[in-house]
């Protein structure tokens, strides 16, 4: 079992910028795909990005892309959202997803595990 634990989200104005960190531990870092999702008050649980496992693959949601960019570092067992242009629409609570396995082919990536969340607001 994979534990994961995110950082960095905040309260922050329209157009400003974010870093969120996931660290994770208890299983090879590097085997698995990591992502990005999120959930605003209402709405389900949505996908945000995805990155392979040495990173040479990411996708992103059409609503972030251009603005957001996810990363990761193996040696530090972290995976990276960065986000830039932030809008109102980009309030939620930012989970990190891990154990991804791609599930036939890229992009479509299975995960087997969950961070707690991380709350983002972006005010107007």
């Amino acid at each position: 079992q994979v534990q994961l634990v995110e950082s960095g989200g905040g309260l922050v104005q329209a157009g400003g910028s974010l870093r969120l960190s996931c660290v994770a531990s208890g299983r090879i870092f590097t085997r698995y795909v990591m992502g990005w999702f999120r959930q605003a008050p209402g709405k389900e649980r949505e996908f945000v990005a995805t990155i392979s496992t040495i990173g040479l693959s990411t996708n992103y949601a059409d609503s972030v892309k251009g603005r957001f960019t996810i990363s990761r570092d193996n040696a530090k067992n972290t995976v990276y959202l960065q986000m830039n242009s932030l809008r109102p629409e980009d309030t939620a609570v930012y989970y990190c997803a891990g154990e991804g396995v791609v599930r036939d082919t890229w992009p479509r990536v299975d995960f087997g595990s969950w961070g707690q969340g991380t709350q983002v607001t972006v005010s107007s």
